[in-house]
């Protein structure tokens, strides 16, 4: 190689090493100034920057997308721990409403805990008197009186007319005179209902030769002790026609 060969390669090595060196040192470009966003007024606000400059729009959007996934990923919210709870009390800001004591705040349900009580409706019972037929006390032997019969006593000491002929040694319930003295048995009841007629109701005496006892039979389960005492009179009053008697 000639001596001019030698000489060009040797310039064009320092050549290319002097802009390879100034290319090192060259100091970096400094970051784009922030541009500050411009939030629109209006009804409809934009999401993304306000700049002049697309391209600017989209790496500011790539900057705030990759510090929101920073954030999420490190369980914080714009790059700012989250806030411990130390347990101390918390004062009301100047102007806040505090709720008096025993007062609840709109929309807090008062009834919680509460048990739902059912309403007790208060029986009725019908006006008027009402029939309780007193308790029958069995005699062991009864003797009839006038206006009287068998039957008759059979419904008023709630017995078996069949078993009260029989203990009575009568073959006939129509065989019968006043004074006759009948076995009462102990045991068993009558046959169907005991009233013959509705009680208690006001009864008027159709002859002088009624008789409480007689008019007790009418009624059935009536006692004429219980007669005579409604109407203050003895058992074996003598009556009157036309006369008024409370039938208890």
């Amino acid at each position: 190689m000639s001596q001019k060969n030698r000489a060009l390669v040797v310039v064009f090595i320092f050549v290319l090493t002097t802009v390879l060196i100034s290319a090192c040192t060259q100091s970096l470009s400094q970051a784009p100034e922030a541009t500050p966003t411009v939030i629109a007024t209006g009804l409809f606000v934009s999401p993304f920057p306000s700049v002049e400059n697309p391209m600017a729009m989209i790496e500011e959007f790539a900057k705030q997308t990759s510090v929101a996934q920073t954030a999420a990923a490190g369980g914080e919210s714009n790059g700012t721990p989250a806030a411990i709870s130390t347990g101390a009390v918390l004062t009301p800001q100047e102007g806040t409403p505090v709720p008096a004591e025993g007062t609840t705040s709109p929309g807090t349900p008062t009834n919680v805990g509460a048990v739902a009580l059912t309403p007790v409706v208060a029986a009725t019972t019908p006006s008027g008197p009402i029939n309780t037929p007193a308790p029958v006390v069995r005699p062991a032997t009864y003797t009839l009186q006038s206006g009287e019969f068998p039957y008759c006593i059979a419904r008023r000491f709630n017995v078996d007319p069949d078993a009260l002929l029989s203990a009575s040694g009568l073959t006939s319930p129509d065989v019968y005179v006043p004074n006759q003295k009948l076995t009462i048995p102990q045991s068993g009841s009558f046959p169907g209902s005991r009233s013959l007629a509705a009680h208690p109701t006001t009864y008027t005496v159709a002859s002088s030769s009624e008789t409480l006892y007689g008019i007790a039979c009418k009624f059935g389960d009536v006692d004429p002790a219980a007669i005579a005492s409604a109407n203050s009179l003895a058992v074996s009053a003598t009556l009157t026609a036309g006369q008024k008697l409370q039938i208890p």
